[in-house]
């Protein structure tokens, strides 16, 4: 498996067994599935995986269908997700652990997924992460290793998480390696994720605030330009009001967020346009005039998405036709 600059889609392998937390795949699944809708191009695809394969049953009674384990896995990414029992066999997945990691992907440890690999693996003085609750387990059960109250904690190829809504977090910043700082956030603010947590932000219990970029003037500029998405606001008149320089702010959007203001402006605007597209009835012209472009929209549009706006609203109907009558479809 190669995790190279010229690769353009990435793969993710689930690793389930019964009585999964459906909130974690939620939160794993929902951020590709939104993240391949705004995106120019679909960057994320991913597998259900069990030891036997066929249906495994989540602890909501959700059922998903999942293959096999992979001998020789071809994923980027791997998540074990926990299911509600540090003392469950099926989290015993050291060897797969083991197959992803030499082939390069990186492997998610979630919740009693990570207590399971803690107390297998862990040592005294090693730092991992799992949900508090699981924390307070294993010391009661007296396993040897440093509590770590952040969301995540990465140890090379393996991360151990908190898992529950913390997965969000975690996703967002796999996210975040492939896909623009503008996608990025449109997807956090489809799924109402008011701010992005790194991993070293503290779970509840540790009493630790989240913060944005942690730049104050920066997290201060991207709240108004999404506020501004109808009349966008000059970026001479943004700095004004953050009181700095055009260099600094451009310094601190390529220091952040590897881009520049005017290109991060535009694509949250052209991100929101595309929502838009997608979900309303809107006319093309009305959904270039509510995202600051009066003129040239459908070039602009093109150019980042690869597509038209009217051959879009063109595909989604005839796909939205052959779902509502698929005998006819087939006919033809």
């Amino acid at each position: 498996m190669t995790n190279g600059a010229d690769k353009s889609t990435w793969h993710v392998d689930l690793l389930v067994s019964d009585g999964f937390v459906l909130t974690e795949v939620a939160g794993i699944i929902d951020a590709m599935r939104i993240a391949n809708r705004v995106a120019a191009f679909p960057p994320f695809s991913w597998t259900y995986r069990t030891a036997l394969g066929g249906p495994v049953q989540s602890s909501s009674d959700l059922m998903v269908n999942a293959e096999p384990f992979a001998l020789k896995p071809e994923a980027d990414y791997a998540f074990v997700i926990g299911n509600a029992d540090p003392d469950c066999a099926a989290l015993s997945v050291g060897t797969q652990i083991d197959r992803y990691t030499f082939r390069g992907a990186q492997v998610f440890l979630l919740a009693e997924a990570a207590s399971r690999h803690i107390k297998e693996r862990g040592a005294s003085g090693t730092r991992m992460s799992t949900h508090w609750e699981n924390s307070d387990i294993l010391r009661e059960r007296s396993v040897l290793f440093e509590a770590d109250n952040a969301i995540a904690t990465e140890d090379g190829l393996v991360v151990t998480c908190a898992g529950m809504g913390a997965t969000v977090d975690v996703m967002l910043a796999v996210l975040r390696r492939h896909i623009s700082s503008a996608n990025l956030m449109t997807v956090a603010n489809i799924l109402l994720h008011e701010k992005i947590r790194d991993f070293s932000t503290r779970q509840p219990l540790g009493g630790a605030r989240c913060t944005g970029s942690g730049d104050r003037e920066l997290d201060q500029c991207l709240q108004i330009m999404q506020a501004n998405i109808e009349d966008p606001v000059p970026i001479a008149e943004l700095v004004k009001v953050l009181k700095i320089s055009s260099r600094s702010l451009e310094r601190k959007f390529r220091t952040h967020l590897n881009t520049t203001p005017n290109t991060y402006y535009r694509e949250l605007r052209l991100a929101r346009a595309n929502n838009l597209l997608l979900n309303t009835n809107m006319s093309v012209r009305e959904v270039g005039l509510a995202c600051g472009f009066p003129s040239g929209f459908s070039g602009l549009y093109k150019g980042f998405f690869g597509i038209t706006p009217f051959a879009l609203r063109k595909q989604r109907r005839q796909m939205a036709a052959k779902v509502q009558n698929p005998q006819e479809s087939d006919a033809r």
